[in-house]
């Protein structure tokens, strides 16, 4: 479904927009679910409408060198990829939160008022996506194979109804509903890439001496990142645990130490 008459540049001009606006929300206390709600239902549209900014299909595009599929040249894709790496080591996943498609679709998907499951300790679903990014790149690189493709993640996007790998990132998305973001915990290849840095981001949610221990932060979060001693690598900034929190100033987005 998507539409050839608007610009891929469109998706991209969105995502740094929206991404400075997200920034600042965090940065001076406003982000809200509420308020995030909106990125959320726009990035979706997007995805549908443009594919972009679909950060884990463009890294694939980059490792395949499909400048076509990227619709820029490959020295600024790679770039951008990068640039976005290096933005997680600053200010945490904001990308993977709120502007990214995929990671759009199944949060609110995850908002179906339905029984939740799965396993909220980010140890195991790291450890899964790190086996899969190791199969992305020797598919990739070895074979010139497209991965996230035979998942179906563009025939998802496109609304290739009648592909099997439609189906089959359908299911993955319908998963979502009751498992916390199936795709970028166990397979996104540039949550791989992201999570590592974005444990060691300058600015990430921490909790400061106001903190009265009652641990509703810990119960909100659907990753498990929310415990005292976790790197938020796994922190979607979805604002859960912020708006649980019962203590103006207990738990705030800063300095991590």
């Amino acid at each position: 479904m998507v539409v050839e008459s608007i610009p891929k540049a469109v998706g991209f001009i969105y995502g740094l927009l929206a991404f400075a606006a997200l920034v600042w929300l965090w940065r001076f206390g406003r982000f809200t679910r509420r308020r995030a709600m909106p990125f959320l239902v726009v990035s979706t549209l997007l995805g549908f409408l443009v594919f972009t900014p679909v950060f884990p299909y463009q890294l694939q595009a980059v490792v395949l060198r499909d400048a076509a599929a990227l619709g820029s040249p490959l020295p600024m894709a790679l770039t951008g990829t990068l640039a976005f790496i290096a933005l997680a080591l600053v200010v945490g996943r904001i990308a993977c939160g709120q502007i990214c498609p995929v990671g759009a679709v199944q949060e609110l998907m995850y908002l179906v008022p339905v029984k939740k499951r799965g396993n909220a300790d980010s140890r195991v679903p790291v450890t899964v996506r790190a086996g899969v990014f190791v199969l992305f790149l020797a598919a990739g690189l070895g074979l010139s194979a497209n991965l996230l493709a035979l998942i179906g993640l563009a025939d998802f996007f496109h609304l290739a109804v009648a592909s099997i790998s439609f189906v089959v990132f359908l299911s993955i998305v319908l998963l979502s509903a009751t498992v916390y973001r199936p795709f970028c915990r166990y397979i996104c290849p540039y949550g791989a890439l992201l999570a590592p840095a974005a444990s060691r981001a300058f600015y990430r949610l921490r909790r400061t001496d106001a903190c009265i221990g009652c641990r509703k932060c810990e119960r909100a979060c659907p990753t498990g990142a929310a415990r005292p001693d976790d790197r938020r690598g796994e922190c979607y900034l979805c604002g859960r645990c912020t708006d649980a929190c019962p203590v103006d100033g207990a738990l705030v987005y800063g300095r991590g130490k």
